[in-house]
């Protein structure tokens, strides 16, 4: 999930002068979602990454991340934390895991550490490493919990990038040679495959902006990374349908609906800019064999021969990972010339300053129904960021991120109505994390984590969100 989304400054000055939704317009999206309850079948999932919780850096020849190197450089992830312990998942999956079955949910989306099961990034195989998600696909299992693997959450191994890691073709293949040491593993329990998650996020911050790991800037290195993820998941795709007929393949992008920031005719142009980059770049090779036209002739360099045909693959699911929509404006002194502006008047904000709106949700789910096919799709993240805390009665009273799921719930549904192959929906994040260069200073999490004594407590949007499930699933 991306942790600078909204730009900022420039929602931030604007989030704390707003007031919380009424708690009427809750009644009424709640009242929404009993007259048109979801399928029987609809899936209700939890999401979490594996540097983000599973701590255990050095444990059992797991090789370093791009993130461990990112986030033991001095001053780059806020107050200089680490996810070195994190939530400790690698050592308390079991308990994690019995929260899932006791909130109802019937899938877990993870994610497979690179380095914890290559540690060099290819090469000799730690199985140890696959130890681990063995035990935890086993768990979920015997708990009646569907496992859904991501096979990369942004966790590169070191190894790789000091080799260049996406800037580099050749990391394609061994992306591929990656998913199938997984899937040789866990492929005959796994079923639900994601390659990728948000890959645009990863190239745009990690690449060009530099504020992820590996902490790269500049418009060369993201493209470079764009498309190179791009390839790496066609080839991946294609590896792993060789290998079993009987996985269901995917992958997952975060997805904003972009919107002028002004009426200004230099803020329009600048939606189309900023939409290829963002959204456009990820989804047009995938569903359309090539690249939008706003910026066909900067990653025109990097195609070689059928790169796409190899990236348009065939899809059992689309995943989308959504947060808010991005207001931008022209801004020729950013990295492509858009990038976001103010939020209209009025609007709510988290408290990561993202701004608040649970329609456009539904926006981006009619896109893929309207322009990519209306392929089987899956909401994979949502969430909201607010900085609750353990109250005295022992409970953590999270209000505002209660309203903010009901919201985007009854905003899936309609989308649901309205045509969308909406299957499913997982809450970003089932735990307090890591924030990436946040550091453990955002929650986003159902269940509060005390980051010294580890101790696990669920909040009152996990008790709402298992209700939910048990009232429809």
């Amino acid at each position: 999930m991306p942790n600078a989304l909204g730009g900022g400054s420039a929602f931030a000055q604007e989030a704390s002068a707003q007031e919380k939704g009424p708690k009427k317009d809750q009644r009424k999206a709640l009242g929404a979602l009993e007259e048109n309850p979801f399928p029987a079948d609809f899936v209700w999932g939890a999401s979490t990454s594996s540097y983000q919780i599973e701590g255990a850096v050095d444990e059992d020849g797991r090789g370093k991340s791009i993130w461990d190197t990112f986030s033991h450089t001095p001053g780059l992830v806020k107050n200089d934390d680490t996810g070195d312990v994190a939530c400790d998942h690698y050592h308390r999956w079991v308990e994690d895991v019995e929260w899932l079955a006791r909130g109802g949910f019937n899938a877990y989306r993870f994610s497979t550490a690179w380095p914890r099961i290559l540690p060099a990034g290819a090469g000799a195989i730690e199985h140890r490493g696959l130890d681990f998600y063995d035990r935890l696909v086993d768990g979920l299992i015997t708990r009646g919990i569907t496992p859904w693997l991501c096979l990369y959450h942004w966790d590169l191994p070191q190894a790789l990038q000091d080799q260049g890691g996406w800037l580099k073709r050749d990391i394609a293949d061994k992306f591929a040679d990656y998913a199938l040491i997984v899937a040789r593993r866990l492929g005959d329990r796994v079923k639900h495959w994601a390659m990728f998650n948000e890959p645009n996020i990863h190239a745009l911050f990690g690449y060009g902006m530099g504020g992820h790991a590996p902490g790269l800037k500049g418009l060369a290195n993201m493209l470079a990374a764009s498309h190179h993820q791009n390839l790496a998941q066609g080839r991946a795709l294609a590896a792993l349908r060789a290998e079993r007929a009987d996985l269901r393949l995917g992958t997952v992008v975060n997805i904003s609906p972009v919107r002028p920031a002004s009426d200004r005719a230099e803020d329009h142009r600048a939606v189309e800019r900023f939409d290829a980059f963002w959204n456009g770049a990820f989804l047009d090779p995938l569903f359309k064999g090539s690249y939008p036209t706003a910026l066909g002739a900067e990653i025109a360099p990097l195609i070689i021969g059928d790169d796409l045909k190899a990236i348009q693959q065939p899809i059992d699911f689309f995943g989308v990972n959504y947060y808010a929509p991005a207001w931008v404006a022209a801004a020729p002194q950013s990295l492509f010339g858009a990038w976001f502006g103010p939020a209209p008047a009025g609007t709510r904000f988290t408290d990561i300053a993202w701004p608040i709106d649970a329609g456009g949700l539904a926006e981006a789910l009619n896109r893929l129904r309207d322009q990519y096919g209306n392929p089987e799709t899956y909401v994979t993240e949502n969430g909201a960021c607010y900085n609750d805390k353990l109250a005295a009665d022992g409970i953590v009273h999270d209000d505002d991120r209660t309203a903010y799921l009901r919201d985007h719930i009854a905003a899936s549904r309609r989308a649901l109505a309205d045509g969308v192959k909406l299957k499913g929906y997982f809450a970003w994040s089932l735990l307090d994390n890591f924030e990436w260069a946040e550091g453990y200073s955002r929650r986003f999490g159902l269940i509060h984590v005390d980051f010294v004594s580890q101790k696990r407590t669920p909040k009152a949007s996990f008790d709402f969100l298992a209700d939910t499930i048990k009232r429809r699933g």
